[in-house]
């Protein structure tokens, strides 16, 4: 069985979990505080995925840094995770978790990347468009890339919209070469 399988099931069994309870915002935030302690560290990745490490020690060292961050359910759940052999995805659920929570509240995380810093009135413009293009509720990230060299980008999903100098310039290019090609035949 695939990794996303196996780690949406995990997710949404803990969904549900919290949906019954009426808790999924409590749980949301622990798992996000998981989450992005995961994707910070690397080396806790690291013993995560390391068999040789004894789940009881990884419960332990799971439980000295979340135990006193998270609630109980959260931790016995990550407990469960480890009980199962599971460790290795904590990373991998935790991520499918928070998208079912942004589903289920009708949000939709974008990456928006410029070459420039944008002004708030032009991010608060382009969060407006693409919440009625989307209608969804827009959770932006903002990044500076400055080899775009003008324009943006923006990442929906699997979805990418390129409106970048860059990208202008590499069609262009292509273009060009096209048609040269097809001139010295």
């Amino acid at each position: 069985m695939s990794v996303f399988k196996i780690s949406y099931r995990y997710a949404n069994s803990f969904f549900q979990i919290a949906l019954e309870k009426k808790s999924l915002k409590k749980y949301a935030e622990n798992i996000n505080l998981i989450f992005n302690t995961l994707q910070k560290s690397k080396e806790l990745r690291i013993v995560l995925k390391t068999p040789v490490i004894k789940q009881k020690d990884k419960k332990n060292i799971l439980g000295k840094i979340f135990g006193k961050k998270i609630g109980s359910e959260t931790l016995e759940f990550i407990e469960f995770i480890v009980d199962k052999n599971r460790e290795d995805i904590l990373f991998e659920i935790a991520k499918e978790f928070l998208v079912l929570c942004d589903q289920h509240e009708g949000i939709i995380r974008t990456k928006i990347s410029s070459a420039i810093e944008l002004k708030d009135t032009i991010k608060k413009q382009m969060v407006s468009k693409l919440e009625k293009e989307t209608n969804k509720k827009v959770d932006p990230e903002f990044s500076i890339d400055g080899e775009l060299i003008g324009g943006f980008i923006v990442k929906i999903e699997d979805k990418v919209m390129d409106a970048s100098v860059k990208h202008q310039l590499k069609l262009l290019r292509k273009k060009f070469s096209e048609e040269f090609s097809f001139s010295n035949n």
